[in-house]
């Protein structure tokens, strides 16, 4: 049945323009809103505040945006595709695929070019690479299962075989290089720049217009296997294209930011809870702007005075306590 409160997503955008604006002049240095007004109107002659606004928190809010949208759609996506409530978009084993290619890149320097690693894109193209690899390796095997089951087993398997790597290289690493690992471990939205939006919003639109475009059979997939066939949709191709999605927006973002956990599995509940559907036209715009608000709010929360907190560390906060409720609710 349609949504009798789509109404909410007025006050949700507007939550989250305000977000948006507070995350631009919340800091360690606090900058007026009519200083931000000012560097959006180009007549700022603080070039120190507008270096902050444009170059810095700028490009950081709108990674919380993606991040948090990203996370929060594939999240649900996998809900779908597995019927679990407790599915999040590291289901997979794409977060531990993106994990190994850092490591690899920061504790096994020996063997990898010097310029991958030395480089500022060394960690980011590693994790891609790992999450690629992962995610190639899953669809691989899609076409060869017949049920979303044994796929679920597989993406735990290859998750758990890329853990473990990463362990054994921690046990011959030295204490600096495994220090910087856990430091990526933790997330963080500051290290992205307007150059690496150039390449994470592209591949974040496409896993978007993937995830937009299956929204109807998301609705048949929700009811199970059986029933979607009877309805006329391809399991196979719509399970592939789900995970390609997944892996897109999911993978990207980890590789960019680190691994952000909870926010996958907790925003799409949120999103059912608040809206009161099962409808993916609606419940996955909802999620969309549901994550971003999620996002830009744990990074203002991140920054208090003379700290800055990993977003790792607050988003779980939010996130395992709607966990506990939803197991709670579900017995």
């Amino acid at each position: 049945m349609p949504s009798k409160r789509n109404w909410l997503f007025l006050p949700a955008i507007i939550v989250l323009v305000l977000l948006f604006a507070l995350d631009l002049v919340w800091g360690s240095i606090d900058i007026s809103i009519r200083d931000l007004m000012k560097i959006i109107t180009g007549t700022q002659e603080n070039e120190v505040y507008r270096e902050i606004v444009l170059n810095y928190r700028f490009p950081k809010a709108i990674t919380a945006v993606i991040a948090g949208a990203s996370l929060s759609l594939s999240g649900l996506m996998m809900q779908t595709l597995f019927r679990n409530p407790l599915a999040d978009p590291f289901i997979l084993g794409v977060s531990s695929g993106a994990g190994l290619g850092v490591a690899l890149a920061l504790m096994a320097s020996t063997i990898l070019p010097v310029f991958l690693v030395s480089s500022g894109w060394g960690i980011i193209v590693s994790a891609v690479i790992g999450a690629s690899v992962i995610l190639l390796l899953v669809i691989a095997v899609s076409f060869r299962l017949n049920n979303t089951v044994s796929l679920l087993i597989v993406g735990i398997m290859f998750g758990t075989i890329a853990s473990s790597i990463v362990s054994i290289l921690q046990n011959f690493s030295n204490p600096d290089a495994i220090k910087l690992y856990v430091v990526w471990t933790f997330g963080s939205l500051s290290a992205v720049n307007w150059e690496n939006l150039q390449v994470l919003f592209p591949v974040f639109l496409i896993g978007t217009l993937i995830a937009f475009a299956l929204h109807k059979k998301s609705d048949g997939m929700l009811l199970g296997e059986n029933y979607a066939r009877g309805l006329g949709i391809h399991i196979q191709t719509t399970r592939v294209l789900m995970v390609i999605s997944t892996g897109l927006l999911a993978g990207s973002v980890t590789a960019f930011t680190g691994p952000i956990a909870f926010v996958g599995v907790a925003i799409p509940h949120i999103a059912r809870g608040l809206f009161r559907t099962s409808m993916h036209k609606i419940l996955m715009p909802a999620s969309f702007i549901l994550g971003g608000i999620l996002i830009l709010l744990c990074d203002i929360i991140s920054h208090i005075p003379e700290y800055t907190l990993p977003i790792n560390t607050i988003s779980a906060l939010f996130g395992a306590p709607v966990i506990i409720w939803i197991i709670l609710k579900r017995n």
